[in-house]
C-alpha cells in the first residue's frame, strides 16, 4: 500500500482528468467508492484505463481501493438491487466496480461505514460475510472498513473471520486525532488511512511549529503536516485538485521533521 493515496470524492466531471493528473504526478494509490452520491467511480476507471493503455503505469504498481456503501449512504443512482439480500447487493456492487474501474481484481475492498452509529447491525455482518467470500475467492487482496468508531472496529475485528486490514477515518473529527483507533491498528498490523488531514484543521497549518519547520526545510506547511502524519504511521489520503499541491503532497515523503518539531505538533493536537 502506498504511503500517500489519492482520494476521489466530490469531483464529479473533474474525476477523470484529476485522476490522470494524480497518476502523472506520481500517485500510485487510488481510493474511490461505488457511491454515485459522492464519487464518480466510472471516471476513475476511465483515467486508469488510459494510464494502463499508454504505459504510464503498470497494474502491478497500482493500489486500487473502492467501497461497498449501504443503502442509507446512497442516492437514487444505486449500484445494486435494493430489494436483493445484502450479500447479493455486495456481489452486484463489487462486479459493477470492476466494470467501472476496468480491472479484474481489487487491491482493497472497504465497507463504507457501518449501517448505524452504534455497534454493528446484522446488515453489517451480512455485508462483511459477503466481502469475506470475495477476498477468499481472490477477487480482492484485502478488506477494510471506514468511518468507524473504536467500539465498532473492536467488535468487527473480534468477530470477523477475515480481519480488516485497513481502517479509513477522518482523523481529526475524532477525539485526540483518533488516537485509540490508530493505536488499535498499529498493535494489530492494520493500515490506518487518514483523510481531511489538512482541511479539517486549517489552524494547524498556521501553527508556529509547523511554519517554522516549513521555513527550515524550505518546504510548505502542508508538506510538513503530511510528513508529521506519515511519521505517526498514517497512510495519507489527499484529494487536492491542484497539480501544484499534488507535487507538494508527494514531496512529504522526502521531507524531514526534527524530533522537537514533531513533538511540538503533537502537543498542538491536544
Amino acid at each position: 500500500m502506498p504511503t500517500l493515496v489519492y482520494g476521489t470524492a466530490w469531483k464529479e466531471e473533474r474525476t477523470e482528468p484529476l485522476v490522470r493528473q494524480a497518476l502523472e504526478a506520481g500517485f500510485r494509490g487510488i481510493d474511490t467508492a461505488n457511491q454515485r452520491k459522492h464519487y464518480h467511480e466510472a471516471g476513475v476507471g476511465a483515467a486508469l484505463r488510459e494510464a494502463l493503455a499508454y504505459g504510464l503505469v503498470a497494474r502491478a504498481d497500482l493500489f486500487v481501493q473502492t467501497k461497498f456503501t449501504h443503502l442509507r449512504g446512497q442516492d437514487h443512482r444505486l449500484p445494486y438491487d435494493p430489494a436483493a439480500p445484502l450479500a447479493e447487493q455486495v456481489a452486484q456492487s463489487f462486479q459493477r466496480s470492476l466494470e467501472h474501474l476496468g480491472v479484474d481484481h481489487l487491491d482493497s475492498y472497504v465497507l463504507h461505514g457501518p449501517a448505524g452509529a452504534r455497534g454493528l447491525s446484522p446488515a453489517d455482518w451480512e455485508a462483511w460475510g459477503a466481502m469475506e467470500a470475495l477476498q477468499r475467492a481472490g477477487r480482492t487482496r484485502i478488506l477494510g472498513v471506514s468511518n468507524v468508531s473504536m467500539a465498532q472496529l473492536a467488535e468487527l475485528h473480534a468477530g470477523a473471520s477475515v480481519k480488516p486490514a485497513v481502517v479509513q477515518n477522518r482523523t481529526l473529527v475524532h477525539p485526540h486525532a483518533d488516537r485509540d483507533v490508530r493505536a488499535f491498528c498499529r498493535e494489530r498490523g492494520m493500515a490506518y488511512q487518514g483523510f481531511s488531514l489538512l482541511t479539517a484543521a486549517p489552524a494547524l497549518l498556521a501553527h508556529p511549529a509547523v511554519r517554522s519547520a516549513a521555513a527550515r526545510a524550505a518546504s510548505t506547511p502542508a508538506a510538513m503536516m503530511l510528513r508529521f502524519w506519515l511519521e505517526q504511521g498514517v497512510v495519507v489520503l489527499t484529494g487536492t485538485s491542484s497539480r501544484e499541491h499534488m507535487a507538494q503532497d508527494l514531496a512529504a515523503r522526502d521531507a524531514t521533521l526534527l524530533p522537537e518539531e514533531s513533538a511540538a505538533i503533537l502537543r498542538a493536537l491536544g
